[in-house]
């Protein structure tokens, strides 16, 4: 194969497909914009003639290195590419592109192998320009039903799972403001869930438009069809070309021609039907086309009548399986339970036969399979036509229920094996993705095979849904694990299986964020186990429920009552007796009902501590830790609190298990904090760092790099934090710029940064993200206090002494609660510094109290001595605090002690903030 020419750019993005990372995980690795990614996906997807993302991932392995030939962004929509070209269609094609002009549902109806998608791609390709926000395309072959049909948009806009949100929520946010164009192919088997889903999608958005493509209309009343039937006069140049890329000579004389009208005619203009006869020619020539096709179609010719264009390409479907041998039949119908492409391994393993591979090349040859190239070897793509005929065979030969539980162990099998393999391994999320359709395609034969079996439920339908989900919830992607943990509870054949599969749901609500949802599953599988006598399963549910109101109010829709979560806890106390567990998920909730200043809140908090220890719940324990890290942060102890939130990294230390919910992600957050409050930046950056890696952060860039973004600031990195602000930013607006008021503080940040590098327009982008994350009428009272620290860092830059001070208004001592305690160190060095360098009087007494509240944080009190010096003329003193920001990673701080030192100080000081991106012009 010739490879095409690609810039060292495109090679590193190909290589970083062949990871399977995201859009804005490729991004974040080179330091460039997800426009820029999606720039470059496009400009592969059209030289390499790929499909889709899949295809260019399994292309990576092969691709040798970067060429010097350099390639700009490629304006080519991001569509799959036909391997084929489409032949004719020249008034359906303006049929359909006016069509779009004008209605916001084009839908294109035709039999199955008449084109339909092939003609949808054309057209997408046509108006691309009319569409601001792209052409995005979904096929939904692989989709097992219509609740799964929103994920599977969502992941085909490459929009990852939202924190707290449906995939539908997330696809209807993308929508606003969004001038896109939508082509859904393949509705025909979920089209009810389509139907569902675009009147809702257009409903909620004045911009996107859909083109979809079905065997039937979807019947909305907004729907405008465009019927799509044979080839006219087009057909024979149709065949003519596939019968020559088949190999087979040109057709020559008049006649000839004439008898190829007449083959193409008697199979209805159908395209399937005409490419699998050319690729016939050479092997059988016109006579033995016309005498086989003659005779089925005679013989079908009742079924013609009945059926339309689905008799004529069932006749040309039964002709090319009939000149088969037995042994390709066999291959033939047995590997149609395959969803995916597959390998010779997979196949061997279904089809159960000898000389599999040998059949597979014979029925890529007779055009029956399309061979896939990859990482460890070819695989085979049965086209949807040919692999529901050849389903249909399976049935027909008896053969349906044996191959398919064949296809089921193989499918648990690699799925089991990936469940034990390392999630940190370059090639495991690609294995992961590669499955899915296969492991979906065995979950829906299973289930509704336990569904129409008379017996009790299958235990094997409910070990397949929970690997599902399992494998989803390492995957991270939380709200398909969580759907996929409710369907394994409602195929569990007892109690016990059915409230074990509702905890590890609840725990995917949960790790998403979705309060609500984890309420709700907490509540139903205690009132199971209560029903089934399990009082200490049903009490360890309840207080989880109870502590899901006093721990995490803020991903609660609605709050219940605090009296509602005290009688949760009241039965929680009755069912459970003295079992250690359930005494510590109390003992926990008690210890966040209580106030950061109540009397109690420390007894309360180390007993719960004990209490969790003696559990041997880690879980249980990190709760505990959370609380503990809270009160030692809002009794300014700093660097206890980082050892209690580092403790909890350690304890949930392992593979991830849904059962943790947040736990992890919450511990890394918590460290990352307070090793802000303790100024460790390295440790902040390095926790900030592993928080935006895991698993359940993959899918939103904009959560995962929240944090990153303000310890690049406060270290000094300017320029790496405008880039992965950039991320934010982006993935927040694709996101449907979802209302997150502590993301406040990322704005403030990054806002600062551009406003005192003088980029006043990138500065009003970021008022206007500050404004968009939360309401500027009702932000948190703690959340003011990080923006004075920003806003007095741009003030003290750009040397406006006077805004600093107006900024830096509060007196530190009125700061209260551990998030607003956690800033009060920066906020307090700079209130100090602010006072020496406008020349207040007060000065000498703001040093002498902001000593007070930076004991803990080696930066902040660097900067107080650094204040001190300035306010003495103390050169060496303002250099010594120099000496200690550089080796606590404060580079920012570090060059401007030496731009405040003077001198041939100033000089070095100026350099080293022009290199970290943070120039001054004073």
């Amino acid at each position: 194969m010739v490879r095409p020419e690609i810039s060292a750019r495109e090679a590193e993005v190909l290589a970083a497909l062949g990871e399977h990372l995201t859009n804005a995980e490729i991004a974040a690795r080179f330091v460039i914009s997800v426009r820029t990614v999606e720039s470059h996906v496009s400009a592969l997807l059209r030289k390499f003639g790929a499909g889709d993302r899949r295809a260019l991932a399994a292309l990576a392995p092969s691709v040798p290195g970067p060429s010097d030939a350099a390639a700009g962004p490629a304006a080519a929509p991001a569509l799959p590419v036909p391997l084929t070209s489409l032949v004719g269609r020249v008034s359906e094609r303006a049929s359909v592109a006016s069509a779009l002009a004008e209605q916001r549902l084009v839908t294109v109806v035709g039999a199955g192998g008449v084109g339909k998608t092939r003609l949808a791609l054309a057209v997408a390709a046509d108006v691309a320009d009319r569409f601001g926000g792209g052409v995005w395309y979904a096929d939904l072959v692989p989709v097992p039903d219509g609740e799964a049909l929103p994920a599977a948009v969502a992941a085909a806009l490459g929009l990852g799972e939202q924190p707290g949100r449906s995939a539908l929520e997330t696809v209807l946010a993308w929508a606003a403001g969004q001038q896109a164009l939508l082509v859904l192919d393949n509705c025909e088997h979920v089209v009810d869930g389509v139907v569902a889903f675009v009147e809702l999608l257009l409903a909620a958005a004045p911009g996107p438009t859909v083109l979809a493509t079905s065997r039937s209309r979807l019947l909305l009343p907004f729907e405008w069809v465009v019927p799509i039937g044979g080839l006219g006069d087009d057909a024979v140049a149709l065949f003519e070309q596939r019968s020559r890329a088949a190999g087979a000579l040109p057709v020559g004389s008049g006649a000839e021609t004439e008898r190829v009208a007449a083959i193409c005619a008697a199979l209805d203009g159908s395209p399937l039907a005409i490419e699998l006869a050319a690729a016939r020619l050479p092997s059988v020539g016109l006579d033995g086309l016309e005498h086989g096709l003659g005779d089925r179609l005679r013989l079908l010719d009742g079924a013609r009548r009945g059926g339309g264009r689905h008799g004529s390409l069932r006749s040309a479907l039964d002709w090319s399986h009939d000149l088969l041998d037995e042994p390709g039949r066999v291959v033939l119908r047995r590997v149609s339970v395959f969803a995916a492409p597959f390998s010779v391994a997979a196949a061997d393993a279904v089809v159960a036969g000898d000389g599999v591979a040998a059949e597979l090349a014979a029925l890529a040859d007779h055009s029956l399979l399309v061979p896939v190239g990859g990482p460890g070897g070819t695989r085979y793509l049965a086209l949807e036509t040919i692999r529901q005929y050849g389903a249909e065979r399976l049935i027909e030969a008896g053969e349906d229920a044996v191959v398919r539980a064949a296809h089921l162990r193989w499918c648990t099998d690699k799925g089991t094996a990936l469940l034990a393999a390392d999630p940190a391994a370059p090639d495991w999320r690609g294995r992961v993705d590669r499955l899915a359709d296969d492991l979906h395609a065995a979950l829906g034969w299973v289930t509704s095979s336990a569904a129409a079996s008379s017996e009790p439920s299958d235990p094997s339908a409910m070990e397949v849904a929970l690997l599902v989900g399992r494998l989803c919830h390492r995957r991270g992607l939380q709200g398909e694990a969580q759907r996929r943990f409710e369907q394994a509870a409602d195929l569990a054949p007892d109690a016990a299986g059915e409230v074990g599969a509702l905890r590890l749901a609840a725990g995917s609500a949960r790790a998403r964020l979705a309060g609500g949802d984890a309420l709700r599953l907490h509540r139903a599988a205690a009132a199971v186990a209560e029903r089934a006598g399990d009082g200490v399963t049903a009490a360890g549910q309840l207080a989880q429920a109870a502590e899901l109101v006093h721990r995490s109010a803020g991903i609660l829709a609605e709050v219940p009552a605090a009296a509602t979560a005290a009688g949760w806890l009241a039965d929680a106390r009755r069912l459970g007796g003295d079992d250690p567990g359930v005494l510590a998920r109390i003992a926990v909730v008690e210890a966040f009902a209580a106030a950061d200043d109540d009397r109690d809140a420390a007894a309360r908090t180390e007993r719960a501590l004990e209490l969790a220890r003696a559990s041997g719940d880690a879980v249980v324990e990190s709760a505990a830790l959370d609380q503990l890290t809270g009160l030692r942060l809002a009794r300014g102890e700093a660097r206890a609190a980082l050892a209690s939130a580092l403790r909890r990294t350690e304890l949930l230390a392992g593979p991830l298990d849904p059962q943790q919910g947040f736990e992890l992600s919450d511990a890394y957050g918590m460290a990352t904090e307070s090793a802000i409050a303790a100024g460790d930046l390295r440790l902040a950056r390095q926790t900030a760092e592993t928080l935006r890696d895991l698993p359940s952060q993959r899918e939103v860039a904009h959560v995962g790099t929240a944090r990153l973004a303000v310890v690049m600031v406060l270290s000094g990195d300017w320029a790496e934090a405008v880039a992965v602000g950039e991320l934010f930013r982006e993935s927040w607006e694709r996101a449907g710029r979802p209302r997150i008021p502590s993301m406040r503080r990322v704005a403030a940040a990054l806002g600062s940064v551009h406003g005192a590098r003088g980029d006043v327009a990138q500065q009003e982008v970021w008022r206007d993200v500050e404004a968009g994350v939360a309401s500027a009428d009702h932000r948190p009272h703690d959340q003011r206090a990080v923006e004075s620290v920003f806003a007095a860092l741009e003030a003290l830059h750009r040397d406006r002494m006077d805004d600093a001070v107006a900024v830096l208004r509060r007196e530190p001592e009125e700061f209260r609660g551990w998030f607003e305690l956690i800033w009060r160190p920066w906020y307090a060095a700079a209130w100090a510094e602010a006072a020496v360098l406008a020349g207040r009087p007060d000065a000498v007494e703001r040093i002498d109290r902001a000593r007070l509240f930076t004991t803990d944080n080696v930066v902040a009190a660097a900067l107080v001595d650094r204040a001190a010096a300035l306010a003495a003329g103390d050169v060496d003193g303002i250099l010594a605090a120099a000496e200690t920001l550089d080796a606590a990673a404060s580079r920012y701080q570090w060059a401007r002690s030496l731009l405040l030192a003077g001198g041939a100080h100033r000089t070095r000081g100026l350099a080293a903030l022009a290199e970290l991106g943070a120039p001054v012009t004073y």
